[in-house]
């Protein structure tokens, strides 16, 4: 079984884009593993963010509220920020996450750098409902993550969903970021970005692999709470919600 830090990935849907997907949840910390040494060339893509892709926002199509402009935010283990996934600078490196067999347990995108375009591209050409990024922690590259409406996904089928619930999918590609409690302290700080950040939005959500027991940690540690389990599409899921107002105990 892959490391809590292998993440959530999204599951097979008939009717459903790549790009709203169901997080694949591996490891105790939520993420996807891959021990990759990037080129300086492509950390240097990322030195002004502001700089790099179009930031998701203030279009029709803006169902997220800006992820771009939601800035950096700091984490117990370093400065972290979301970047929109541009195709043509992040497809080598999401590929090769993709490519770990760890990753691939859950995310099932092994394979050509295509089947991972294909992915990509449905999201980010797609209707707003989601919105691939690449996580960075102190300048670096270092784990993938989708930000979705989940109330607008096919999920919302298979839980009581409420309007502006938005979904968290991740995996992070590093081994050295792994197995540290690197994929709790993320997922903490990006539910609180959004709850920061989308002020219609009243829980964060997310749906691991119930078989996934570390991903299921890690979202424990990041503050969520397992609400149900629900049936998807190729796998039986924990159903993580995250309260902007906590529920009081009975």
């Amino acid at each position: 079984m892959p490391s809590a830090d292998t993440g959530t990935a999204p599951s097979p849907a008939p009717d459903r884009t790549p790009a709203a997907g169901a997080p694949a949840e591996a490891g105790s910390d939520g993420e996807d593993t891959l021990d990759l040494r990037l080129p300086e060339e492509f950390v240097a893509l990322f030195a002004d963010p502001a700089g790099t892709a179009p930031a998701a926002t203030g279009g029709p199509a803006d169902l997220l509220d800006g992820v771009g402009d939601w800035g950096p935010v700091d984490t117990p283990v370093g400065t972290f920020r979301l970047v929109p996934v541009r195709i043509e600078r992040d497809l080598p490196v999401v590929s090769r996450w993709m490519n770990d067999p760890a990753v691939d347990a859950f995310w099932q995108l092994a394979g050509p750098p295509s089947a991972t375009e294909e992915h990509l591209c449905a999201q980010v050409d797609g209707d707003g409902r989601s919105v691939p990024c690449i996580g960075l922690l102190d300048g670096m590259p270092m784990s993938y993550w989708e930000i979705y409406r989940a109330d607008l996904d096919p999920l919302a089928r298979h839980y009581c969903a409420r309007p502006h619930d938005t979904g968290l999918h991740l995996l992070i590609g590093a081994a050295a970021d792994r197995g540290r409690g690197t994929g709790g302290a993320l997922l903490r700080a990006v539910a609180a970005l959004v709850l920061a950040r989308r002020p219609a939005c009243a829980r964060v959500v997310a749906e691991p692999d119930l078989r996934n027991a570390p991903s299921v940690a890690a979202f424990l540690r990041a503050g969520f709470r397992q609400a149900a389990e629900v049936e998807l599409p190729g796998k039986l899921a924990a159903l993580m919600v995250r309260d902007r107002f906590p529920q009081r105990p009975r």
